[in-house]
């Protein structure tokens, strides 16, 4: 593998932030309801781009945020929302963003979740700021039961939106495909951003052997367990949904301090420089590869000069060894 030594996770930084976020609105995800939007409506939760603060920006409403921010309650209850992940499947952690978010975040949230055979009809749809919801939307939500949703994570204390404070990671051990969650807040507030990490789960039973799958996909339970470096953008940007909308979306990392100063190339034309670049993705489900599209597009001045693809099968145990070991090949599985 590449001689440049792998990026190491910080112990505050948890291991599932390397999985992808289900909930993007890139990835399909969307709110269908809210209880209150006053402030700031519920669909910037999903945002992919980090939250924002502009001091000087204010609706008729109040204060402009780039969050989801709820009136200060004056009736009894608390308010919620309800998430349909864009790609269903296994949770792993969630990360509450309450970036910005300082003398205004909520205090305490709680997230409940579920996996329903019909999607709802119903969603919110336009700029819902300084709206709540209707006597009828309460109405229709109340027939997903979702006060009684199996709870992932209990009510826990959030912490303000300062840079050093902002991001709540909260791991989750529940091995069940999730297609909705209820976000709770207590009593009112504000939260910036809330990514789902998990593994996209697929019904095979229901895709024919004969049929050709993109295996690696987002969508297809495809994910990231290793790379060499991410510094522009992360591996897990590949297997998304569609076509990348500009460089940002895709894999990029930084240039390698230790190439040469003069680039030489072999017999074949191909760049001899120190190691490589690398990232490791476990397929969805064990197949027959007949078909790679290697897609650069954005990427014009600093596409790759090539690549190579490799291939294995592995145990969980043996998969689990290597990631211990941070994928380096001096480092074989232990028996």
């Amino acid at each position: 593998m590449a001689s440049r030594p792998v990026q190491k996770e910080t112990s505050s930084r948890p291991h599932f932030l390397q999985f992808n976020n289900l909930a993007c609105e890139t990835a399909g995800g969307k709110v269908i309801f809210a209880t209150d939007e006053w402030f700031a409506p519920a669909r910037n939760l999903l945002k992919r781009d980090p939250p924002e603060f502009i001091a000087s920006a204010f609706t008729e409403y109040g204060k402009w945020m780039d969050g989801w921010e709820t009136r200060r309650k004056r009736i009894a209850g608390h308010d919620w929302c309800i998430i349909q992940l864009g790609v269903p499947g296994i949770i792993h952690g969630f990360d509450v963003d309450t970036s910005f978010f300082t003398g205004n975040y909520a205090p305490y949230t709680s997230i409940q979740a579920a996996c329903l055979d019909q999607m709802p009809s119903f969603t919110l749809e336009g700029d819902r700021t300084g709206m709540a919801a209707s006597p009828s939307q309460f109405e229709a939500v109340a027939q997903l039961y979702s006060d009684s949703w199996e709870e992932l994570v209990p009510m826990i204390k959030l912490n303000p939106g300062y840079s050093e404070s902002c991001h709540n990671y909260l791991n989750v051990t529940y091995p069940h495909r999730v297609t909705h969650i209820r976000l709770n807040i207590y009593p009112d507030g504000g939260i910036a951003r809330l990514k789902v990490y998990g593994i996209g789960k697929t019904d095979w039973s229901t895709v024919s052997s004969q049929d050709l799958v993109d295996l690696v996909a987002l969508v297809n339970g495809g994910v990231c367990v290793g790379y060499s470096d991410a510094h522009f953008g992360h591996p897990r940007n590949m297997i998304g949904l569609g076509r990348a909308d500009n460089m940002g979306d895709g894999w990029e990392t930084a240039r390698r301090l230790d190439r040469p100063k003069v680039l030489k190339v072999n017999e074949k034309g191909i760049l001899q420089v120190r190691g490589c670049e690398w990232a490791i993705l476990r397929l969805g489900h064990p197949g027959i590869i007949s078909k790679i599209e290697v897609d650069t597009n954005h990427f014009k001045g600093n596409f790759p000069d090539s690549c190579k693809i490799e291939a294995c099968s592995l145990t969980p145990d043996e998969e689990n060894n290597f990631i211990h070991n941070q994928w380096r090949s001096d480092k074989p599985p232990k028996n």
